[in-house]
């Protein structure tokens, strides 16, 4: 059975925080709010953790994961970002935006593109996100909480209490959320492209 954290929307508890933190830590499956739509993620590296994801979400192994950044200085320990990039990065963080780049040797080689070396990042704009980030001082590994079947993310935690207590470490009720996962922009190669439209406005990438 998981542990269930009301967890203060804008002034987030640092008590429970501190507490949720060392869940993740644990090996803990850990499912909380973005400013996009509800995730589910597990510390870097924890492969037991990673593959506890992939069946309850059924992903395959070429399924990518994001890694959830507290900010730019940290995007940057983990993606290769050039001047233009960074200016793009800049505008548009924190924000409901993830971002395809190339990853530099800090990633964990099960997260990259089989193909490809690159990985999608995020820097959230939710303080609950935020402040889980800040505490646990490494990016959360993550993806959208979409269930097999479901056509969108679920927004409300009591259904998702409902739903998964039995599956998951933690659930952090930061209130409702959307249902809409983030855009998808690639800034790999060139031109920026946008993959998949989200609840971020995609306009600033398109090419006029």
């Amino acid at each position: 059975m998981s542990q269930f954290f009301q967890i203060h929307a804008e002034n987030p508890q640092l008590r429970l925080i501190k507490q949720a933190v060392e869940i993740i830590r644990q090996g803990g499956v850990v499912i909380y709010p973005t400013d996009s739509s509800y995730a589910i993620g597990c510390q870097l590296s924890d492969k037991a953790a990673l593959e506890r994801i992939r069946h309850l979400r059924r992903l395959d192994d070429k399924h990518n994961f994001t890694l959830m950044c507290s900010d730019l200085s940290q995007l940057g320990e983990y993606a290769k970002v050039d001047t233009s990039a960074f200016r793009l990065l800049k505008a548009h963080t924190p924000g409901p935006y993830t971002f395809i780049l190339d990853a530099t040797r800090e990633v964990p080689r099960m997260l990259l593109h089989p193909k490809r070396r690159t990985i999608g990042l995020r820097v959230p704009a939710n303080p609950i996100a935020q402040a889980l980030l800040a505490e646990l001082g490494e990016p959360l590994m993550s993806v959208t909480l979409i269930l097999p079947g479901d056509a969108e993310a679920m927004s409300d935690p009591y259904e998702i209490r409902d739903r998964l207590q039995k599956l998951v470490d933690l659930i952090i009720d930061g209130g409702w959320c959307g249902t809409e996962p983030s855009t998808v922009i690639s800034l790999v190669g060139g031109d920026p492209e946008v993959l998949r439209e989200g609840c971020g406005d995609p306009a600033p990438f398109r090419a006029e």
